[in-house]
């Protein structure tokens, strides 16, 4: 097991992310971008990621499993309603738009791509770990349900 792989949750490296991309909009104006409606595509992002990520906690919710990422082992049953069943990691998704949408709204091109780190950091120390835990506990069951549902989208 790598010394990352399911130590840092989520929102931590949500917040470094942004932390991260405020810092290079600041640093590196040669690569500011002149994105038109910049703010508005904030808000749209905004409002699309709050929708995916708060469908996938109140779909954990109703059933009544963990929503702690960092302790995959605890799920009490494999959710593949609501949103589950359009993608596996809906909150971390909704994390991304965020970011992919605050990367607009900064108008830095680095800063944009740097959105995608988190999608690069969340599959290997993150998502990749959840799901060995989740075959584990679940067995066919939920290598059924991986074939079913793309893990981002």
């Amino acid at each position: 097991m790598n010394t990352l792989e399911l130590k840092i949750p989520p929102v931590a490296v949500f917040l470094i992310v942004a932390l991260m991309m405020s810092y290079i909009a600041k640093n590196m104006q040669f690569a500011h971008l002149g994105i038109p409606f910049s703010q508005l595509i904030f808000l749209v992002c905004f409002i699309i990621a709050s929708f995916i990520a708060l469908s996938g906690v109140r779909e954990f919710r109703k059933v009544n499993t963990t929503v702690n990422p960092v302790r995959p082992e605890t799920a009490s049953t494999i959710v593949d309603s609501g949103i589950f069943g359009f993608t596996r990691n809906p909150m971390y998704l909704g994390l991304f738009i965020f970011l992919f949408g605050i990367g607009c709204w900064l108008q830095n091109g680095i800063s944009l791509l740097m959105s995608f780190s988190f999608i690069w950091y969340m599959n290997g120390y993150q998502i990749k770990p959840e799901e060995a835990a989740l075959e584990k506990l679940f067995g066919a069951e939920y290598m059924a349900y991986k074939q079913r549902v793309r893990r981002w989208l």
